[in-house]
């Protein structure tokens, strides 16, 4: 589904992204964990070439290195920033409305499904997105992002901010999204992530020090002594 190749992302003489190398897999979650400042978040924006960057971007057999984000965006690819970013002063089924705008044929069934995915947001439609919970918010970016039906879905840190209860609600969401779409999750809480995930990627300085089945690096060390608590 994609493959990433010699990635370097540079801000000014500071290198966020030194050259990596990554795989995904049609129909599964991978993962990249690491602190901040890893580049977790630079190599999410390289993809959909919202940074500056070298290397090649490779999705689903075609070179989008240097497509515009718009065009990415028709080839199937979605991104949920960090903050979720909806339009706070429109309502959830404007902000709905919004994500299906290269898709506006199929605007009421998407928006059906995504109200039978989120029922916390059926009835909340008419509702400003700003007055929504953080969870809420966080339900709307990703159903917003789902309205343009891709086959890469991106999620930088969705559970950030966010109570326990909310959060296992949240990644309950994207275990089951796995059965239709392909997902690339970055996320702080490392066990949460690696729990849901197939696959993962740890992010040290720019570059990548471990990749390996989620359930190895569950088990690894290495990993648990850093990112897990243990």
């Amino acid at each position: 589904m994609l493959d990433i190749k010699n990635l370097q992302v540079y801000y000014g003489v500071i290198a966020a992204v030194r050259g990596i190398d990554m795989h995904v897999d049609p129909n599964t979650i991978v993962t990249l964990i690491g602190s901040n400042g890893a580049g977790k978040t630079s190599t999410l924006n390289a993809i959909v070439n919202a940074v500056k960057k070298s290397g090649q971007v490779i999705f689903d057999g075609k070179d989008i290195s240097k497509e515009p984000t718009h065009r990415i965006v028709r080839e199937g690819i979605a991104l949920v920033p960090e903050g979720r970013r909806v339009f706070i002063n429109l309502t959830v089924e404007e902000n709905l409305r919004m994500g299906a705008f290269n898709n506006d044929a199929n605007y009421e069934r998407l928006r059906d499904e995504m109200y039978t995915l989120f029922p916390r947001l059926a009835g909340k439609r008419e509702q400003k997105a700003g007055t929504l919970s953080g969870g809420e918010q966080q339900m709307l970016a990703i159903a917003r992002a789902l309205m343009s039906e891709p086959r890469l879905l991106m999620l930088d840190e969705p559970s950030l901010g966010l109570a326990p209860k909310i959060v296992g609600e949240v990644f309950e969401i994207i275990t089951e999204l796995k059965k239709r779409i392909t997902i690339l999750l970055i996320e702080q809480n490392a066990f949460a992530a690696l729990k849901i995930a197939d696959f993962g990627y740890v992010l040290e300085n720019g570059t990548i020090s471990l990749a390996d089945k989620a359930s190895n690096l569950l088990g690894n060390d290495e990993v648990r002594k850093k990112y897990l608590g243990g």
